[in-house]
C-alpha cells in the first residue's frame, strides 16, 4: 500500500538534486519545504512538495489503496542514520560507572581488567542466541527513537569463534529487522589478556585466521582497529588494513580518541570511509583529512560519558571539512543510541547550529556508513525511512528539548512501524 503524509508543517532534509554528503560552511544550510506532503511508493520516497501542488492522483480514493497520515502541526525528517555502534553486546558494565564517578579513568578501567575485556568476558559466556535476543532490544529501542539506518562492530569477541559469533548476529538482524544495517569487523579492538606482551601475534592472528573466516562468509562490509595510545600502533593498523584491504573490506578507524595516535593518517592513507573519534585533531589532521574523501565522525556521547576533552568541531567545520556525528552505542562509554540527545550534545557542547548537527546526523551518517545513495535525506528515489515529530515549533526544538521524546511516528521501508 502506497502512503501520503499529508499538511506537514515542515519537511526537513529536502533535496532535489541528492549529494552523497555536505561539507564546510553548506552544513549550516537545511532545504526545507512548509506545508508540504510527502509521497511514498512501496518502500520508496516517489514525490513530494507544497501542499496546494498536491497532484490528485494521490489522493485515496475508491480506485487506489492510499494510506492518509495527517501531520499537520507536525515535522517529517529522514530517519537518523548512525555510523558508528557497538550495540551488539552481553550484559552491561554498569559497575565501571560507579568506578569512573570514583575518578577511574578509562585506561585505568582497562588495566584492571574492565573495559572491553570485561566485554569480551561476558559475551565469551553467552550463547548466539541470546546475544541475537539482547541486540534485537536495543535495535527495537534506536528504531523507537527515529534511526533508520545504522553501523555495527564486531570488537567484544576477540578471538575467531567469538568475533563471528558476533558478526552472525549482526548478519541476522540484517535480515530481520526493517533497518538498513552495516556490519563492521573490529578484531582489533583490545589485546586479549592472554596476548599480553605478544601483540604483534595478536595481529598475526587478525590478519591470518580472522579476516579469511570472515571474508569467505561474508559476514563484514568493513574492517577497523582502535588505533590509539595504548591499543594499536600505526603499524599494526597498517598491517591490518591492508590485509582487509586484499578482501574487499574498506576501513573504519577508530582514531585520535585518546591521543594524537597517527590513526587518522592511517585512515586517510588507506582510503577510510570514516575516521571516528578525533578528540585529539589539530591543523597536521585537518590537513590531511580536507585532502581526503573520509568522513570525520564524532562521538559527543563517549566524550560527555567519560568527562574527555571536546573535539574541535567548529574549527573543522570552518576549516571546510564535513562531519558526521553517531552515538558510539556500547556498554563501556556511551550507554545510548540516542541520536536525538547525541543532536543536543553536538549544539550544547561542540557548539554546533541545528542545522549542522542535523546534516552530521543525517546525510553525513549515511555517508559516514557508505549508504548515502539510498537515504539520508528526503529525495526522490531514496528508501522511504522518515520519522513524524509531535507538535513542534520548529526543527532546532529537536536538540533544543534534549530529555523530551518529539518522536511520533516511524516509517522504514513506507510502512510505519
Amino acid at each position: 500500500m502506497n502512503l501520503l503524509i499529508k499538511n506537514i508543517h515542515t519537511l526537513v532534509q529536502v533535496e532535489d538534486k541528492p549529494k552523497l554528503l555536505i561539507k564546510g560552511k553548506d552544513m549550516a544550510k537545511l532545504k526545507t519545504i512548509k506545508d508540504a506532503y510527502l509521497y511514498i511508493e512501496k518502500d520508496i520516497i516517489s514525490d513530494f512538495g507544497k501542499m496546494n501542488e498536491l497532484p490528485k492522483k494521490y489522493l485515496a480514493s475508491s480506485k487506489n489503496k492510499i494510506k492518509e497520515i495527517d501531520a499537520k502541526g507536525k515535522f517529517v525528517f529522514p530517519s537518523f542514520c548512525d555510523s558508528h555502534t557497538h550495540l551488539v553486546y552481553a550484559g552491561n558494565r554498569e559497575i565501571e560507572y560507579i568506578d569512573k564517578i570514583r575518578g577511574l579513568s578509562y585506561e585505568e578501567i582497562a588495566k584492571r581488567g574492565g573495559g572491553i575485556l570485561n566485554s569480551a568476558k561476558k559475551l565469551h559466556n553467552t550463547s548466539e542466541k541470546d546475544l541475537y535476543e539482547q541486540s534485537l532490544k536495543r535495535i527495537e529501542e534506536i528504531i523507537s527513537l527515529g534511526t533508520g539506518a545504522v553501523e555495527i562492530k564486531s570488537g567484544y569477541g576477540l578471538n575467531t569463534e567469538d568475533e563471528m559469533k558476533m558478526l552472525r548476529v549482526i548478519k541476522k538482524l540484517k535480515v530481520n529487522t526493517p533497518l538498513i544495517i552495516k556490519a563492521t569487523f573490529l578484531g582489533a579492538h583490545a589485546v586479549p589478556a592472554e596476548y599480553k606482551g605478544r601483540q604483534s601475534e595478536y595481529v598475526d592472528l587478525i590478519i591470518n585466521e580472522m579476516i579469511p573466516m570472515i571474508a569467505a562468509e561474508e559476514l563484514a562490509d568493513y574492517i577497523d582497529v582502535f588505533c590509539d595510545r595504548g591499543f594499536f600502533t600505526v603499524e599494526d593498523t597498517e598491517r591490518i588494513l591492508m590485509a582487509g584491504l586484499k578482501y574487499g573490506l574498506r576501513p573504519k578507524i577508530h582514531a585520535n580518541e585518546l591521543d594524537f595516535s597517527g590513526g587518522i593518517q592511517a585512515g586517510v592513507k588507506y582510503n577510510a570511509l570514516s575516521v571516528d573519534h578525533l578528540e585529539f585533531t589539530g591543523d597536521k589532521e585537518i590537513e590531511t583529512l580536507l585532502q581526503s574523501e573520509t568522513m570525520p565522525t564524532l562521538l559527543p556521547g563517549a566524550a560527555f560519558f567519560l568527562g574527555m576533552i571536546e573535539p574541535p568541531a567548529r574549527k573543522m567545520i570552518e576549516s571546510g571539512l564535513p562531519l558526521a556525528l553517531a552515538s558510539d552505542y556500547n556498554p563501556g562509554s556511551s550507554p545510548s543510541g540516542n541520536m536525538k540527545f547525541i543532536m543536543s550534545l553536538g549544539c550544547i557542547k561542540l557548539r554546533l547550529l541545528p542545522e549542522e548537527v542535523i546534516n552530521a546526523v543525517t546525510i553525513n551518517g549515511a555517508y559516514a556508513m557508505g549508504v548515502s545513495d539510498v537515504t539520508g535525506s528526503i529525495a526522490r528515489g531514496k528508501k522511504a525511512n522518515v520519522f513524524i515529530t509531535k507538535e513542534i515549533p520548529s526543527y532546532g526544538f529537536m536538540p533544543y528539548a534534549y530529555g523530551s521524546n518529539l518522536i511520533d511516528t516511524v516509517i522504514l521501508n513506507g510502512k510505519v512501524v
